[in-house]
């Protein structure tokens, strides 16, 4: 529907022609209503984007289940493949405006988006793609024939998050098309349009009708709809562990779908004074003020040694004050806004309840110029360790830098959090870093360096950080059952 599309211009001059409708059945329509999407950069309506209720989440599940059961689980895994890498190169082709409206939707600088996102969710795609022909069973030697067939769900669900909406999206498609599912995507309604660009090129990749959906709207009723649904087998979500546990509980209340999540974070990252220090500031900078602190792994829990804390804390002020936090189109921007009003508004009352408990802001702290939602890179010291900005997840540029004595108190400390996504350990001294990180409870421990995150290996966390894996081979086990085939090679009874 041509109603659908609207022009929208960004600040560095490009006319971008954005796609508002629901992308079901490889049509885009209408919803059954509407919600702004908002410039988190300007605080001004980018456009009304369509959103679906029960209504459209059913006809997206019919199409889903239609597609599944007449053509897409007799589609060849070669043919699987093909299409994701057309879907890879046509995200490539168009990688631009791509990230244009990454940019203009989440307010993450463009270079980011640019560099860094568009290529991620373009190599996620490929990656999986390679196993779409790989995927099989296993003979069981024993007195019978025994082999196992693995077996996709069927109608999948993927909800996003508003951090990283295309890194995401790559994260949940990928697996779900290699595996055989049909995958339906609701995205965030805060960050809905990069998701519906690609829907666009699904349909020219020449996706069957129903494999690849992408609904637009709120937590209610869109995905509230989509996780008690009966007829969706499994679901993935990223995001808060307070939704987290409403998509379990709403999956144990309907069909018992299976669950991944990947939840929160309050990440420990810890600096031995024998580390290269120049460079340990330097991860840890990337670690906690990259996308404006707004990551799950966000490194927010900084723990250096006694010997090097002065050092350490000048150079990461000195980091911190030298970006330019501005227009996330100017290609000199390093630090974008935080993602809306709501969440500007959370980050600053934890700057306010940490001067209130008594913590030293060193740096930052409060907000930049009057137009958006632009908050310093904050960095507070003088901590006692049980303050909210020390045990809460905060999700936005805000450290916390905390004195430690040796290695027995650093791990005590690190883990003492009911969380357990990512830590990272600094050191010279490979025995003590592969030590340290042995004791870590956290799903990804980094040794000299932060936030290198690559396809091949597994991605998840520890206590309320999620349950399952994403990411490498462990990504598509989510996505699978097994089945046992059991042959009678002759006794009779």
């Amino acid at each position: 529907m041509s109603d659908l599309i609207v022009d929208v211009t960004t600040s560095a001059g490009a006319t971008l022609k954005v796609q508002t409708g629901l992308f079901i059945n490889n049509e885009f329509v209408a919803g059954d209503y509407t919600f702004d999407t908002v410039n988190p950069a300007t605080g001004k309506v980018i456009c009304k984007v369509q959103g679906a209720d029960v209504n459209k989440v059913n006809a997206a599940v019919d199409a889903a289940e239609k597609a599944y059961e007449t053509v897409w689980k007799q589609t060849p895994g070669t043919e699987r493949q093909r299409l994701m890498l057309k879907l890879a190169d046509l995200i490539e082709r168009d990688k631009e405006e791509v990230a244009q409206l990454e940019t203009l939707d989440n307010g993450k600088p463009y270079a980011n988006s640019l560099f860094v996102d568009v290529p991620g969710i373009t190599a996620t795609i490929r990656y999986y793609a390679g196993y779409a022909d790989k995927i099989h069973g296993k003979t069981v030697d024993t007195n019978s024939f025994n082999f196992t067939w693995l077996e996709p769900y069927g109608v999948c669900c993927g909800i996003l998050p508003w951090n990283f909406p295309l890194t995401m999206l790559g994260w949940k498609l990928g697996p779900a098309l290699a595996t055989g599912n049909a995958m339906i995507i609701k995205t965030s309604e805060l960050t809905p349009l990069s998701a519906l660009k690609i829907a666009a090129l699904a349909k020219e990749a020449g996706f069957p009708p129903g494999v690849v959906q992408i609904l637009s709207g709120y937590g209610k009723p869109t995905g509230e709809a989509l996780s008690h649904h009966m007829r969706i087998s499994k679901i993935a979500f990223t995001g808060s562990t307070l939704v987290g546990r409403q998509i379990m509980k709403a999956a144990a209340d309907t069909n018992l779908k299976k669950v991944t999540l990947e939840l929160g974070g309050k990440s420990p990252n810890i600096v031995f004074a024998d580390c290269e220090v120049d460079q340990a500031v330097q991860w840890a900078f990337r670690g906690i003020f990259y996308n404006q602190g707004q990551i799950c792994t966000a490194g927010s829990r900084i723990y250096v040694q006694e010997g090097v804390y002065d050092q350490f804390v000048s150079g990461l002020r000195a980091m911190a004050t030298m970006g330019k936090s501005g227009d996330p189109f100017d290609m000199k921007t390093m630090h974008g806004p935080v993602i809306s009003q709501g969440q500007f508004n959370k980050v600053m009352g934890y700057v306010e309840s940490g001067k209130a408990e008594g913590a030293t802001v060193y740096s930052g702290g409060k907000r930049v110029g009057d137009t958006g939602y632009f908050i310093e890179p904050t960095i507070f010291t003088d901590l006692k360790g049980t303050e909210k900005i020390v045990k809460e997840e905060i999700f936005g540029p805000v450290a916390v830098v905390i004195k430690f004595k040796d290695e027995d108190d650093v791990v005590k400390l690190a883990n003492d959090t009911v969380y357990g996504l990512a830590a990272a350990v600094h050191t010279r001294d490979i025995e003590r870093a592969l030590r340290v990180a042995k004791n870590l409870q956290a799903g990804t421990v980094w040794i000299n360096q932060y936030n290198v995150i690559e396809n091949v290996t597994p991605f998840g966390g520890y206590k309320m950080s999620g349950i399952g894996r994403e990411l490498g081979e462990a990504g598509l086990e989510s996505y699978l059952q097994s089945k046992s085939v059991k042959v009678n090679m002759g006794p009779k009874l």
